[in-house]
């Protein structure tokens, strides 16, 4: 899984490199509410012009469709990048050209125009084939940069020499989403624990009423299959759910909330792991090595439902394990919470760290192995 480092690039004084950072920031009425993504992205920079490089940066943000659209513009980045990074330009938005997603190669030209290197340090996107990630290796001189490194070097090892006993915690809203990683990680963890709305599905599939709670009705034999295959897997045995009425993320519109059994009536939702099973999920994660995080419990945006996110979470951080949180909503709730500095890795990538998991490379990496300096 060697990809070349930054050190691979040669001399670089005085020679333009173009960085793909990963500058997706959340943005609030056209203000950035969490710089994190650009921050991440300065140990590269900074390396780059303590060698004499000139950095073009290029970056996606949000999911225009392939034509420009002022909500998406990067100028937000852009002048925070300024104030990070003096003398970095940005591109404007990637996605505001079809080309991207496409990986059209007439847009791969335009983007290494008067380039002399190339540098990878989106980890978050390099599980897209997309033009600016897979396109530049071809004909320039490429590296990964720190971030992309940190992620390969942390990741890899828990899909192939993870310390034991390796429990994987994995949430969120769909097991269709998250089959492939499932069936990967089942291979080589000792235990799995399944929270979310993921877990209505397997607690379907072993004879449970799951009322109106979200289920997808075609993986249920997965589930089932599964469960049966001598995994340790471990699901709710309580649940805290809303009753008839009720809307997530309004408290004032009604509908009862309380803890339940493994059984949902009809018309009540799931939407947490009960208290009772946050203690039991607690118990496998104080007693493993290693941990890996990815997907939250419950509707933790509402506070009705935060509990168990909230819960495993506090494991996460206070377990003596090497622990790492898998992107996205798993990394939002740590920071919610309080303890995304109590971990040892959060992952900058949601979708890519479950694809390295899953597959064992990506487009990105793949892409930089076969650069003319690898």
């Amino acid at each position: 899984m060697s990809v070349p480092s930054l050190e691979d690039l040669g001399d670089l004084d005085g020679k333009r490199v173009l960085l793909r950072a990963d500058f997706n920031v959340p943005l609030k009425d056209g203000e950035i509410t969490d710089d994190l993504r650009i921050r991440a992205a300065l140990p590269t920079i900074e390396w780059l012009q303590e060698h004499g490089a000139i950095v073009t940066a290029c970056t996606h943000l949000g999911r225009p469709k392939g034509e420009p659209d002022p909500k998406y513009s990067v100028a937000p980045v852009r002048a925070r990048l300024a104030e990070l990074a003096p003398g970095v330009e940005l591109l404007e938005n990637l996605r505001f050209n079809p080309g991207e997603t496409k990986n059209d190669p007439a847009f791969v030209q335009e983007l290494i125009a008067g380039q002399d290197a190339y540098v990878n340090d989106a980890f978050g996107a390099s599980h897209r084939a997309h033009a600016s990630i897979v396109g530049p290796p071809q004909f320039l001189p490429s590296a990964a940069g720190r971030l992309l490194q940190r992620e390969v070097e942390v990741l890899l090892p828990l899909r192939n020499e993870p310390k034991r006993p390796f429990v994987v915690i994995l949430g969120g809203a769909k097991v269709s989403d998250k089959l492939g990683v499932i069936e990967a990680l089942a291979e080589v963890a000792d235990s799995l624990i399944i929270g979310g709305g993921m877990a209505f599905t397997f607690l379907k599939a072993q004879g449970h009423h799951v009322g109106s709670s979200l289920l997808e009705e075609d993986q249920v034999d997965t589930c089932r299959r599964l469960l049966a295959s001598g995994i340790t897997i471990h699901i709710p045995s309580d649940i805290t759910v809303l009753g008839p009425g009720g809307k997530i993320g309004d408290p004032a519109a009604g509908g009862e909330v309380r803890q339940i059994g493994a059984d949902v009536p009809d018309g009540w939702m799931g939407l947490d792991i009960g208290p009772g099973t946050a203690a039991e999920f607690t118990d496998v994660i104080m007693d493993a090595r290693t941990v890996f995080w990815n997907g939250p419990m419950g509707v933790f945006e509402d506070p009705r439902f935060e509990a168990g996110t909230r819960t495993i979470a506090q494991a996460v951080a206070d377990t003596r394990a090497f622990t790492v949180v898998g992107g996205g909503d798993s990394a939002a709730a740590a920071k919610q919470f309080g303890v995304d500095h109590q971990v040892d890795h959060v992952s900058t990538g949601g979708g890519a760290s479950l694809e390295l998991l899953e597959q064992g490379d990506l487009p990105g990496l793949e892409a930089l192995r076969g650069a003319p300096n690898a």
